[in-house]
């Protein structure tokens, strides 16, 4: 079934045509070469890839400001993304889903966000809705529910954090009391993406006692009656999705649209979980990958003391240690979205770790990219600006980064601190294009440094890690196992990981 999704998909993809040049298609033709996303994949990966970089430089990049300013829910576009798969990427194909794998899904999302995070990050969130249907549902409710939301004919949101249930998600009160057939809910969930707009709001409220295993997970449907919104949420970023608190008021919701069993529902939200944190990293990755290119072109025509700010040394570390910081990053993401298609059993701890690194650095390279571009840089012209913005929110949902670090010692029943390690990179690519090139590494003897493999096989040497061991000492305790080495699944090659 994985190979005929991704038969049909690719034929689909191969009819799209380079749309007019955008922010995402600069992204994808002038790509430095030691960051190029598409190093380590398949051929069928790669035309999945490159379609969904033209989709976003063709339908998303030249209207994303617009989206952003006037806070449109651009519905259109989005069901355009679908006609090519991407309303369902990783929902099986009986349903009217691409059928694709976890990795292949990150790829996709991580392109799409390069013309959009935004609104790439909505259709992350409903694609995690519709997989949630479909591994949960009864063969009536997959059959029902699912095509319409791979279509996107209908769109979908999730519902699980309450005004007084965040990280403590396990804690909510929403009630579902059963009276004969229906199920009648009252609570409030709050900042829910899609609010108001979605037609098929995925629940998890509470139908037994206190804790996770009173918990279940029904479907509720636009239109039905005692659900209302509450006002739209005024936001930095994200702007492309509408965010409002759904209400319930004795809402009456059929039994028959019950997920799972009674008591499933907690099992299946952080399920649909795991695979969300890989696509909320995917989209900060995306963010990040067009934030350096726009950096680097910017330190090209800009000119600063009689020269290009490309000229400046201490600006080529910075973006090397950029480029660095976001191979690293999407190399962990590909790993946990591997470990999560296979299920293994470190799957959980690697899609938390994933999470919190990826959208923590991707951050930071946004947010240098802004600084690299001064002043302009916090104009709204400039679309650096609406990266940093938009992915700034990914290290608080989906689970924020201080609640990420309890799946460690939960996964490996140790005592374990997250040890955040510091990057840098070797690039054979002449960053500033007159002649200079990357410093291999800050002078000053600080930490060590381990060369990784040649990840494009074209001659481009990536330098993976280095760790400044004071600073491992500092952040870990005395107590905490080194990580292992990890292998990455793509290349084969061990990454070292202290």
């Amino acid at each position: 079934m994985l190979r005929g999704g991704r038969q049909r998909v690719a034929a689909l993809l191969r009819g799209l045509r380079r749309g007019p040049r955008g922010p995402a298609d600069s992204v994808r033709r002038g790509v430095v070469s030691c960051i190029d996303p598409s190093m380590g994949l398949n051929e069928e990966q790669k035309e999945f890839q490159k379609v969904a970089f033209n989709f976003a430089a063709r339908e998303m990049a030249p209207h994303m400001a617009e989206w952003d300013q006037k806070e449109l829910f651009p519905v259109d576009t989005m069901r355009k993304a679908a006609q090519l798969g991407f309303g369902g990427v990783y929902v099986r194909t009986d349903v009217g889903g691409a059928g694709l794998s976890r990795l292949d899904t990150s790829v996709i999302f991580e392109a799409l966000a390069t013309g959009c995070t935004s609104t790439t990050a909505y259709m992350s969130i409903h694609n995690m809705c519709v997989w949630m249907i479909d591994r949960f549902g009864s063969e009536e409710q997959r059959h029902r529910l699912c095509p319409p939301l791979c279509a996107m004919e209908k769109f979908a949101s999730y519902c699980l954090t309450e005004p007084g249930s965040g990280s403590d998600a396990a804690s909510l009160v929403t009630s579902a009391m059963r009276q004969h057939d229906h199920y009648i809910l009252n609570g409030s969930k709050a900042f829910i993406s899609g609010g108001g707009e979605a037609d098929v709001y995925v629940v998890m409220c509470r139908t037994g006692g206190p804790g996770p295993r009173g918990i279940s997970c029904v479907v509720v449907e636009k239109g039905t009656p005692g659900l209302s919104f509450g006002k739209k949420e005024k936001k930095v970023g994200w702007n492309s999705q509408p965010t409002r608190a759904v209400i319930f008021e004795d809402c009456a919701v059929p039994v028959a649209n019950r997920i799972g069993d009674e008591g499933q529902g907690f099992l299946i939200a952080m399920k649909g979980l795991n695979g969300g944190r890989i696509n909320v990293a995917s989209c900060s990755l995306g963010a990040a990958h067009a934030s350096v290119v726009l950096a680097r072109d910017h330190l090209k025509v800009r000119k600063q003391f009689g020269e290009p700010l490309a000229n400046s040394q201490y600006l080529q570390f910075q973006l090397a240690e950029m480029a660095a910081r976001l191979v690293a990053s999407r190399l962990t993401v590909r790993a946990a979205a591997t470990a999560l298609q296979e299920e293994r059993e470190d799957a959980v701890a690697l899609c938390a770790m994933a999470k919190l690194f990826a959208t923590d650095e991707c951050f930071a390279i946004c947010n240098q990219a802004l600084q690299m571009h001064g002043g302009y840089g916090y104009l709204k012209d400039y679309a650096v600006q609406q990266y940093v913005r938009d992915s700034r929110v990914h290290q608080i949902l989906e689970g924020a980064g201080a609640v990420l670090l309890c799946h460690a010692p939960a996964s490996h029943g140790s005592g374990f601190s997250y040890c955040r390690a510091r990057a840098s990179v070797i690039a054979a690519h002449e960053l500033s294009g007159c002649g200079s090139r990357a410093l291999e590494r800050r002078l000053g003897g600080r930490g060590s440094w381990v060369l990784g493999p040649r990840l494009s096989g074209h001659g481009s040497r990536v330098l993976e890690h280095f760790l400044h061991q004071k600073e491992c000492k500092s952040e870990a305790s005395n107590s905490s196992p080194p990580l292992s080495n990890w292998l990455h699944p793509l290349s084969g090659k061990r990454f070292l990981f202290f």
